[in-house]
């Protein structure tokens, strides 16, 4: 089997169009079309069902998705293994909440780059439900998430507890109780992301309902808007406190049980340790602790 057909394969799943696909791997659609079909002649079975809106992947095809990512994985992984030395270097994807990656992993990394310059690193932040996809589908070598995680293809490792606060405008009256925000916006980041989950729980187990939920993509423009008065947020204290000391926002405090939420480090039980992904272990994930 061409493993160059089951790249184009694996992309194309992701698309979900050949247009897109052609274009994201800079080819002619009709050499995406031709490839699919030689991978589907050499298989002898339909991969994907054909409409107006794209592509979408049969039963066969969905079977193929979980070995070919973990061919073209075990392939990279020879390349690293025959190829690397003991000194780090090489490509290296790890993922991070944006909460984590604005505030604890800064410094971590800038000091991991110094020791290890010829490491081609990259950071990608995003949601822990995203994040989780990315490293179980091989897209990630690991990845910072809000736990607890439990998988059977994962291995997790605490990195450090932070400490929930809600956080509204400084002309915010104090916050008594839960029930006191009630009739107020909620600013969030989009689905998947834990902290919005956390408050989801928070405020079902009180029999409440936020007046508004209005989404983010960035941390930066959800602590502007709280500051600005427009709603109010959930996040961990470490974030927001340099924001409150300098009087932009006011954090008050949650019941123990809401208030506490940790961050581990995950990444797949059958990852290769490579010198790049064991130097960044040590660096960071140890030294947050």
């Amino acid at each position: 089997m061409d493993i160059h057909l089951l790249e184009i394969f694996i992309q194309a799943a992701h698309e979900g169009s050949i247009s897109r696909t052609a274009k994201k791997l800079n080819y002619a659609q009709s050499n995406v079309t031709h490839k699919i079909q030689q991978l589907e002649a050499d298989l002898q079975a339909t991969l994907f069902y054909r409409h107006k809106k794209g592509i979408t992947l049969t039963p066969s095809g969905q079977i193929l998705v979980t070995y070919a990512e973990k061919i073209i994985n075990s392939m990279n992984e020879a390349r690293a293994a025959v190829g690397s030395s003991s000194t780090p270097s090489g490509p290296l994807a790890i993922g991070s909440m944006e909460t984590t990656a604005a505030v604890r992993l800064p410094s971590v990394l800038t000091q991991y780059h110094l020791k290890y310059p010829n490491v081609d690193f990259s950071l990608i932040t995003g949601p822990t439900e995203k994040l989780l996809h990315n490293v179980l589908h091989y897209e990630l070598h690991g990845a910072f998430v809000s736990g607890p995680i439990e998988h059977p293809d994962l291995t997790s490792n605490k990195v450090f507890e932070e400490t929930l606060v809600l956080v509204t405008s400084p002309k915010h009256p104090l916050i008594h109780s839960i029930h006191d925000v009630q009739n107020h916006t909620m600013l969030v980041f989009p689905k998947g992301c834990s902290y919005r989950a956390k408050l989801n729980t928070f405020l079902q187990e009180e029999g409440l309902l936020p007046a508004k939920l209005m989404e983010f993509g960035t941390l930066e423009t959800i602590i502007a808007c709280v500051s600005a008065g427009l709603g109010i947020t959930l996040l961990p204290y470490s974030i927001i406190a340099d924001y409150e000391f300098r009087g932009k926002v006011t954090c008050h405090s949650l019941p123990d049980k809401h208030s506490s939420v940790t961050t581990m480090f995950i990444k797949r039980k059958d990852t290769l340790i490579t010198p790049a992904l064991s130097a960044f272990l040590d660096e960071t994930v140890h030294g947050l602790n």
